[in-house]
This record gives structure tokens, sequence and C-alpha cells, in this order.
């Protein structure tokens, strides 16, 4: 290569893909590679999540890298291994970055052994290194990549350690381009059967050179879609099958599973020279003393319970209250004075005044004001979730949600719910069946999701001061209540069928890193904000429009006379029985359609300078925010769920259920609350 072609070499941009198994850290990786600089899509013509983003380098180059999904084999059955297969094959990344636990080698490599008969260049990021050696043990490192024959570097991604030193090496291994030869990973009578694919292959002159390996242990395996993909002769099937056929009546066992038995011998020869453990195998590990606490069959559910009880008091406690009383001071007492002087001093006209100051500062500024405590209950949540705790949770709801027509993997997409409806809804494209698919669906929406949070705390603050933790313990425990009696309703209907299979690895239980848990919780925060700036901006400037004019765009000196006071009536009669008939708080029920936080942004604007204790009782505040927690999402979470049902008959279906759901609860809330209080007064 002369000196001209070696800059070019150095200098085009790169494409990368980071490829591993679930729970190895390779979201952590991606994050420390990445920085802010990512984004996510879906992958083009399905609905799996596809995330990407651009490398931090000093050297000038674009680098993008393609996170891909977690999975442990390259066969073609999950939407996933689809994906990750199809985009491995005909992407043609520059460089695979493989990432593998280093404190589960064994079934990590498995993985790496598929990649690596693709023929790409390939670095292996060895993950968690300084966990390994906590626990006393050490990996060979130059031992493990010449077995190999791929480069190895020893990072952990939580902490930062050896990152600029994987990206020196994906650097090094892109600019030689070269292919990886795997060797002695086979039996000999295996080895042979596979050469006499790979002749068969070059007769044919389909496969790249670099994937004739690959291709030829897929045919081996039996993999349909590989060999829907090649014309064969008649004659050159079969003299593959014949040879095939010998081996399997050698060694009596499936063909698919002779591969994956040499695979992990293979395997296990090299990491019994590559590890040295100072503990023997299978003794009590940290998490494993945790687990026979939180995975308890008696103390597990009581377990998960009390630490959701626990976040919603510290979120919704003292601490809570404190950060929400003081960003609702600085922005509707201090800022709002602020600009009202402002206006005042520069002669706004009074409407002028009233739009910028009752309008967008009061509307939106009533729910950003619920901003520090919406964001410390997603930092908890995100705690719990990359400690390793919310994968237990998900085992520990498989045998009740079993019970429900349901498998512990639904129980994802429902937690996703508790932050917002539409990655929940989206998230349910993992469910393989579509029976759990779509009854999977129809309850999330019943996960009280953080828009609606801003509702529950100003009731809270107006009617329930010292009982905030209880109060939303409590709508949120409904949620799952009204999830439950769905689930069972319909998967005796409507939704029959048999419950999926649910496999679950529980990873080590880790002490998550500053840095991915603020990326976490800013990827959360970033949609409330968005829509703080944009929908609820619009919808309190149209609020306070309607309110302040009639049909014949005269000024009214009471909102009474408004428009919007005109289509409340019409509505308000409809949620009478629910306890609160008053068209105010039916018409924030119809902006809520738009975003949840519309809710308290209309009701800031309409009941400016009146207490909600004047339409409001206790008892109906209940009722109010029962049918906030259940009626039918925001446009967004309907759009999702169109698009996952992939059914207009079914969103529709959705839609007037939980309409249906939400009224009859709050209106048995409120009927059978105010006979309970006739009764004991």
């Amino acid at each position: 290569m002369n000196s001209i072609e070696k800059n070019n070499a150095e200098t085009k941009p790169l494409k990368l893909v980071l490829a591993g198994n679930p729970n190895c850290g390779k979201t952590t990786l991606f994050n420390q590679l990445t920085g802010s600089k990512q984004y996510v899509g879906n992958w083009p013509g399905v609905t799996v999540e596809k995330k990407e983003g651009k490398v931090k380098n000093n050297r000038g180059i674009d680098v993008t890298i393609t996170d891909l999904p977690g999975i442990y084999s390259l066969s073609p059955y999950t939407p996933e291994e689809i994906v990750t297969r199809n985009c491995l094959l005909n992407d043609d990344p520059d460089v695979i970055i493989d990432i593998v636990d280093a404190t589960n080698m064994e079934r990590n490599l498995y993985l790496t052994t598929q990649l690596a008969e693709l023929g790409r260049p390939i670095v292996i990021a060895l993950n968690m290194i300084d966990i390994l050696e906590k626990r006393g043990d050490k990996i060979d490192i130059d031992f493990l990549q010449k077995s190999l024959g791929i480069p190895v570097v020893g990072i952990s991604a939580s902490k930062n350690i050896g990152i600029d030193k994987l990206v020196d090496k994906v650097f090094e291994v892109a600019s030689k381009g070269k292919y990886v030869e795997v060797k002695n990973i086979y039996s000999p009578e295996t080895d042979r059967v596979l050469r006499d694919i790979e002749d068969a292959l070059e007769a044919v002159k389909q496969s790249p050179y670099h994937r004739k390996r690959w291709t030829a242990v897929k045919l081996f395996e039996g993999d349909r879609v590989t060999w829907a993909h090649y014309n064969f002769t008649d004659v050159q099937k079969k003299h593959i099958d014949f040879h095939i056929n010998e081996v399997k009546l050698a060694k009596n066992i499936d063909r698919e599973m002779i591969i994956a038995d040499e695979r992990y011998k293979y395997i296990c020869s090299i990491t019994q020279k590559a590890v040295r453990r100072s503990k023997p195998v299978g003794c009590i590990t940290f998490s494993d003393k945790i687990d026979s606490v939180v995975t308890n069959k008696y103390l597990a559910l009581p377990v998960f319970l009390l630490t959701m009880l626990m976040v919603f008091f510290i979120t919704f406690g003292p601490l809570g209250n404190l950060l929400r009383d003081g960003a609702d001071w600085l922005i509707n007492t201090w800022f709002a004075e602020l600009v009202s002087n402002f206006l005042v001093s520069a002669n706004a006209a009074e409407w002028a005044q009233s739009l910028v100051v009752d309008g967008v500062i009061g509307g939106v500024g009533a729910v950003v004001s619920f901003l520090p405590q919406i964001m410390l209950l997603f930092t908890l949540l995100s705690l719990l979730e990359d400690s390793g705790y919310m994968a237990r949770a998900a085992f520990i709801m498989d045998k009740l949600l079993r019970l429900i027509g349901l498998s512990g993997k639904a129980f994802v997409p429902m937690l996703m719910g508790f932050g917002c409806t539409v990655p929940a809804v989206m998230a349910t494209r993992t469910l393989e069946n579509q029976k759990d698919k779509r009854l999977t669906i129809l309850i999330t929406p019943f996960m009280s999701c953080s828009a609606k949070m801003p509702v529950y705390l100003l009731f809270i603050s107006a009617f329930f001061p010292d009982a905030g933790p209880f109060v939303i313990f409590g709508i949120y425990l409904l949620g799952m209540v009204v999830s439950v009696l769905t689930a069972l309703l319909f998967k005796n209907t409507i939704l029959k069928g048999k419950n999926a299979p649910f496999v679950m690895e529980l990873p080590p239980y880790r002490m998550p890193s500053p840095k991915s848990l603020w990326l976490h919780v800013w990827d959360r925060l970033k949609d409330f904000l968005v829509r703080a700036g944009t929908v609820l901006v619009g919808a309190t400037v149209l609020i306070w429009f309607l309110q302040r004019f009639d049909f014949g765009m005269h000024m009214v000196a009471s909102a009474d006379e408004s428009i919007l006071a005109s289509v409340g009536v019409f509505i308000a009669p409809v949620f009478a029985l629910c306890g609160f008939g008053d068209w105010r708080a039916s018409v924030s029920l119809v902006t809520g359609l738009a975003a949840k936080e519309s809710i308290v942004s209309t009701m800031s604007v309409l009941f400016s300078g009146t207490a909600l204790s004047t339409v409001f009782t206790p008892l109906s505040a209940i009722s109010f925010l029962v049918f906030v927690l259940l009626y039918t999402p925001c446009v967004a979470a309907l759009s999702a769920i169109s698009r996952e049902m992939n059914s207009k008959k079914w969103t529709a279906f959705a839609v007037v259920y939980q309409l249906c759901v939400a009224w009859l609860a709050s209106a048995l809330v409120y009927q059978f609350g105010t006979l309970i209080m006739n009764i004991v007064g």
C-alpha cells in the first residue's frame, strides 16, 4: 500500500457494529463510545429498535457505530437475531466489536465463534475485567487472543477503563482490514464435511470468500434461510447431505447439536487454560446471597412492593416535596413576577400580559415545577434497572403473569409503561407470540406513565399533602390490578392461546456508572421537556384564547361565557356520576388526549386564582385521579398502539375499552365512596 492509499484508508469513514449477549454491558460501552452523539430509530422494514451513534475520537475520522440487539446466537428465530444476522451479512461493517462478559466467558464466546466465522475483522472487548479481578480471578489475554486468532482488549465499560485502548485497537484492525480465519473449532470428521460444502459453494460462485465457513456451517446445521439462498444442483445437494448424514450416524445426534457440541468443547478447552480462578466454579457469590432473599419464594413479592413503596416515599415524601416547592417558587413566583414587571414597564397590553403570565408561564410552569420530582423518580428507577434488580422483578413476576396468560417477558414493556407508554408499547415487538403482544399492548396503558405524575401531584398537594406516597402507591397498584383483571378477561375470551416460554438470564448485581445513569435519565427527561416546550405551550395558548373569547370573537368578562365553557358544559354531564361534572374538569380531560401534562396546564389556566376545592372534594379528587390513570393515553401512544397492533379494529377496540374502564372505575369509586360516607355519617 503506497502512502496515498494508506492516508485514504486512515481517513475514510468507518462503520462499526457492537455485538454481544444480553446483560454483557453492551449499552454501557455504547454510551462510553458515543456519549450524547447517538440516536434511536427502527431497522428498515422491521420494528426492532436501531441505536446508532458517532464514536468520539481525536483522529478526525467519521466513525459510526451501530448497537445490535443483544442475542445469544445468530440462529434466525427471534426478531433480534434476524436483525443482527442481516446487518452483519448485508451491511459489511469495517469492524465488529464483540463485547464479552469476562465473568461468563463460556456462554459469551459461543456467539464469538459464530461472529468469527463471518470472516469480518473483529475486536473482542473483554468487559467487566475489574469485577473478575476483584473476585481474584485472572485471564491470560495473550493466550486467549492467540488461541482465537482475534485481538482482545480488557475493559470495564462502567468505569471507563480500557476504552481508549479499545478504540486504538479498532482503528488498527480497520486499517489492516484483515479477515479472521477460524481454525480447529470442529472435529476432523465435521471439518472435512464443512470443507466439502465450501468446495460446493465455490462451484456455485455465490458465497464471498471470507464467508464460506459461516455459510458451510449454516448449511450443515440445516438452516432453511441459508439453504433457500443458494442454487445448488440436485447432485450437489445429495453430495452435501450424504456427508452430513455420515457425521450424524457416527455421532448419533442432531446435525445442529453436532455444531453446538463441538463449539462448546472448543470454547471450554480455551477457557480452562485462559482463566485462572481463585474459587471453584459453583461457589456462592455476592449476587447469589442477595438473590436468596429478593427471589425467595415467599419474600420476593413483599420485597418488590416494599422497594417500590420506598421509591415513592423518597420521590413524593419530604425530599420530593421540598424540590417541587423550590421549583414552583422559582418558576411561578419569582420568574412570573419578573416577567410581569417587565411587561408592565414595557406598557404591554393587558391581554398580552395575561397571555404570557397566566397562559404560558402559568400553564407550562405548573407542569415544569414538578420536573425535579419526576427526575428523582426516573433516577431511582434507573438505579434499580442498571443494578440488575429489575431483571429479578421480571423473574419474580413470571409466575404471576402466567396466571393471566402472559410470560415474564411481558413484564419488561409493562415496567417501561411507568416511564412512557410509547416505548412500552414499542417494546412489545420483542414478544414473538402474537397473542402475548396484543394482550400486553391492551394492558400496558394502565401502567401509570410519568406524564400523569404532575396531575397526581397537583391533587395530592391540594387534598392529601400528608399522604402523598401512599396515594401514589395506591394509584400505581390500582393500575396493575386493572391490568391483571383485563388480562384475565381477555385470556379466556378474545385472546385465547398457549403461554409463550420464558427464559431470562439474571445478571450479577452491579453499581451503575454515573454516566450511564445520567444518559438513561436524560433519555426519559428529553421527551418530557420537548412536550413542555411544544405541545404544552401550544395547548396553554389555545386554552387561554378559548377561555377569554366567545364564538363571536369578543373578549368575555367571565370564563363561563367563553367558547371553552360552551364545549365543556356539553361534555360535563357524562362525568356527573363520577363526581366531577364541572365543565373545567371535563375540558382538562379532553386536552389530556394531546399530552397528559396538558391537564395540569389547562387547570392552571382555568382555575387561575380559584382553589380546586371549590369544584372537587377529596372523594371526587380520588375519582378524577382514577379516571386519569385509566383513560385513553396520549395521541403519540395511540399512534404507537396502531403501528404495533397493525390493525385499525384492534386500535379502536383499545380506545373504547380504556374509556369505558376509566369511566366505570371512576364512577364506582365515587358512588361507592359516597354510599360509605352516608352510612358512616
